[in-house]
């Protein structure tokens, strides 16, 4: 089980600065000490201008085949960036020589002169909060703020910003067989050899008070510059939306606002990497399958019930061809493909196995009993000598959408469940179970 490295790097975060309006209320966190770029107000009000149909919006098979060596930075893309020093001689990156996903825990927050880790400063704190709202709502809403104050103040190394962003993107692209890839900070010196660098940055979050409501967006983006002509080849812009209740995000000391951090920073990051390199959105359908320790429930398609403290889990993958995107995908063995397997609980992922072979995974550790979990799989095909991941198996297409800069994901409640997790299937663990 390789769960104790990705668990690490699903940290907390926040950031930091605001802007206010007054009926509805709607807060902007600006992080890294960065403005908004000219298009980003843009990215949080036109989160709901989204497509009608589905749309590929990964970068396109002919860009990635051409990149073979890229340096992820934090930050914006800059006009102009000088280039030296070499990938086959020491050059000094922000992680250079970490070798497992355990080491990303343990290593010292000054790593190559420069901090993992950084607190963002707070801009500016935000300041009373006025309109045409009742007491009791203004009341709670100014609670509201001055709890997440005290969290932006005391963030520490649990917040959000582009520096964590970026190492969990390059993290993704270290699974990748044929991308040579390396974390720089900023102001290392750019390698002569590379062919382009994948700039990731945290544009913002965006908090919409709507009556005693909260709505929570957070927003990220990559940019892929090619050093050979200095252009910019490839952007996305992602984002994560969570809502509840003004009471329910600051209830036990913000517990709700530390998850919704949590899953905002495992999803951007998650998300930026795939978009860019190691994601093909193929036809197909994935769906779970019952087993003899995980029964599937009589109303509820998605919820799967257990006796067994470590269970079976099965899925059924049929790929349905015809990919305008990837018209090789036809060739793909798929006695080759091999899968992953995630399980959450509503704070934090639990458990994850990599390499699955076989359509079905027996879990090698032990659930709590009366617990429910999510859980999804995510199949690994074999292209070439490439390796491309296809998407989360999730019940349909009602919390991730495509707009028109990116993909985004919308949560209905989040102390319900998290907006990540709430499309995945089911697993309640019986209070008796063995």
């Amino acid at each position: 089980m390789r769960i104790e490295g990705e668990r690490r790097r699903f940290a907390r975060i926040v950031s930091g600065g605001t802007t206010l309006a007054a009926l509805t209320v709607a807060t902007v966190l600006v992080p890294d000490g960065e403005a908004w770029g000219q298009d980003a107000p843009e990215l949080i009000k036109g989160i709901e201008e989204t497509e009608s149909a589905k749309s590929y919006t990964h970068m396109a098979e002919e860009l990635r085949s051409d990149i073979r060596k890229v340096v992820v930075i934090a930050g914006r893309s800059p006009a102009d960036r000088e280039v030296k020093g070499t990938y086959e001689k020491d050059t000094q990156g922000l992680l250079e020589g970490i070798d497992s996903g355990s080491r990303i825990g343990t290593i010292s927050k000054e790593v190559g002169g420069v901090p993992v880790y950084i607190p963002i400063p707070i801009l500016t704190i935000p300041g009373a909060i006025y309109g045409g709202l009742s007491a009791a709502t203004k009341r709670e809403i100014q609670e509201f703020r001055d709890a997440l104050t005290d969290e932006l103040v005391n963030a520490g190394d649990r917040s959000l910003h582009s520096d964590g962003l970026a190492l969990d993107v390059f993290w993704g692209l270290r699974n990748l067989p044929n991308l040579q890839s390396e974390l720089f900070a900023a102001t290392t010196p750019l390698p002569e050899d590379a062919d382009a660098v994948l700039y990731v940055s945290l544009y913002g979050v965006s908090i919409d008070v709507q009556g005693k409501e909260a709505i929570i967006t957070t927003a990220a983006g990559a940019t892929l510059h090619r050093l050979s002509d200095r252009r910019d080849l490839y952007r996305t812009v992602v984002q994560y939306q969570d809502r509840d209740t003004l009471g329910s995000w600051t209830r036990n000391e913000n517990a709700l606002w530390r998850d919704y951090t949590n899953f905002a920073r495992h999803y951007l990051g998650r998300e930026l990497s795939a978009e860019a390199f190691d994601r093909i959105e193929l036809r197909h359908e994935l769906v779970p399958e019952e087993t003899d320790t995980a029964d599937r429930a009589r109303k509820n398609e998605r919820l799967f019930e257990s006796r067994s403290l470590a269970p079976t889990l099965a899925w059924n993958l049929e790929l349905q061809g015809g990919d305008p995107q990837a018209p090789w995908s036809g060739t793909i063995d798929e006695s080759d493909i091999s899968y992953a397997v995630e399980i959450y609980d509503a704070h934090q992922l639990v458990y994850a196995e990599e390499q699955i072979q076989d359509p079905s995974h027996t879990l090698l550790m032990e659930l709590e009993p009366c617990g429910t979990y999510r859980w999804s799989v995510r199949p690994t095909y074999h292209v070439g000598g490439d390796v491309k991941f296809g998407e989360w198996m999730r019940f349909g297409d009602e919390a991730e959408t495509i707009t028109k800069t990116g993909k985004a994901i919308f949560g209905r409640q989040a102390s319900d469940t998290p907006a990540y997790i709430q499309d995945f299937a089911l697993l309640e663990i019986h209070c008796k179970a063995k």
